[in-house]
Order: C-alpha cells, then structure tokens, then sequence
C-alpha cells in the first residue's frame, strides 16, 4: 500500500469509539497534518462508549507515536436534549425491532444530521475543513441518515449555510465489516486490531462482555455484525494462509 500524502487541512472526526470510527480515526491521522475528534451525549443507552472513546484516543497516542503527533484535543457535546425527543431503544429501554415504517427501533431520527451540523459548527471554530465519520451503506443497520447521498445533500446545506467548503469523508462507505477489519490491520497492523478488540465499543445494550471480536452482548445487531465481520474477516485470512 502505498503512504497517502499528507494533507494540511485539518480534520475532524465523528468519533463514538467503536469499530468503525476507531478506523476512521487511524484513516485520517494518516492523512491530516492535524486531526481533532469530536463525540456526542445524547442520552444513549450504551452511554459505556463515551468512557471508550477516550480509551481508543489514548491507546493509538501512545502506541503510534507518528500519529500522536497529529492527533489535536477531543471535544465532547451534551445533545441529551436532542436524544430525549426520539424515544429510540438507543435512547430508551424498549425492545430492538422493526417498527411499522420499516426501520430498526434502534434509529434515532436525524441523528447524523445533527451530528454532523454540530460536528461543522465546531470545524469552523476550529478551521478544520474535513468531517469524517464512519457512516456505511454496506454494513449497516437500515438507517436513512448513513446513505451518501443524504451524507452528499447534507455537505451541500453546510457549505451554503456557513459559506464553507466542508467536505464529508466516510472511508467505510462501500466496506463489509470484515473489510473494516482488513482496513485496520492495513492501517496500524496488530496493534489496531488488539485496540479495537480490548477497548472499542459497539454493543446497543452497553455490554462489556469479552469475546474474541470484541465487548459486547454478542446478541444486538451492533453485536451481531461486528462478530460476522470478524468471523469472516479471520476465515478469509485462514484460507489465504492455507492457499
């Protein structure tokens, strides 16, 4: 693979602390000069991941030291008012379903959008011009607001409301969960995974058991994908290792 080339334009990373936006973070420290992060209260129920978060943070600091040095402060935000509206099962105890629309009850309704308004609010403060988040189509839960092109619409409305050029990067867009696996071990070898393994948090239900993809209830959806990437991902290593 070969090195990306640097860019001087800051970063800014939607950055939860699970699987996903832990790649996004060693995707753009490798590419940005500078790189901030940026996390949300909103009242979820797996509150357990604000607490990974700065777990993941300090754990890639101090194994990475080239990274470190790129790695600017974390800003974490209070939209508890925002998550009390929706009464998901992320944000209240309900059962994990499908609801009559068609969705997961799982989905918070606008919850990128306002992410990500939140998220360019503070990259203007900042002067950082790129907002990266984990957001994928192709592992993914049924949830509206992770298409790119809401993602591309909502980049429009941000550039045209703030007389910016903002761009909305999402590394994982077109990856399986077993790609994201692949991604990280590309990015930061076996110390990458082992983060992400100990530290990083997906599970719906704020469960830390410990299993071999990970911590987590082994049983949500958040669960339930992360495992299969990781038995797929680990499978296909075996074949080629065997080939």
């Amino acid at each position: 693979m070969s090195e990306p080339q640097i860019s001087e334009q800051g970063a800014l990373v939607l950055f939860s602390g699970g699987q996903d936006s832990t790649a996004c973070l060693a995707w753009a420290l490798e590419r940005y000069a500078r790189v901030e992060t940026v996390g949300f209260d909103y009242g979820q129920r797996h509150a357990v991941e604000l607490e990974a978060r700065r777990a993941v943070r300090r754990r890639i600091a101090e194994a990475f030291p080239a990274w470190a040095a790129r790695l600017g402060p974390d800003h974490e935000l209070d939209l508890t008012a925002f998550g009390a509206i929706g009464e998901t099962a992320l944000t209240a105890d309900r059962a994990i379903e499908v609801t009559e629309r068609g969705l997961p009850s799982t989905f918070v309704p606008g919850r990128n959008l306002v992410f990500l308004t939140y998220a360019a609010a503070l990259a203007d403060r900042r002067g950082l011009k790129a907002l990266v988040g984990g957001m994928c189509e192709t592992d993914y839960s049924g949830y509206p607001d992770c298409r790119r092109d809401t993602l591309d619409a909502m980049q429009s409305a941000l550039n045209l409301g703030m007389e910016q050029d903002f761009r909305i990067e999402t590394p994982l867009m077109r990856l399986t969960k077993a790609q994201t696996w692949a991604l990280a071990k590309a990015l930061g070898g076996e110390a990458l995974v082992a983060i992400t393994v100990e530290d990083s948090h997906t599970c719906y239900l704020g469960d830390r058991t410990p299993h071999d993809w990970g911590k987590g209830c082994g049983a949500c959806p958040a669960c339930e994908l992360r495992a299969r990437g990781w038995a797929e991902w680990t499978a296909a290593g075996q074949a080629a290792l065997a080939s």
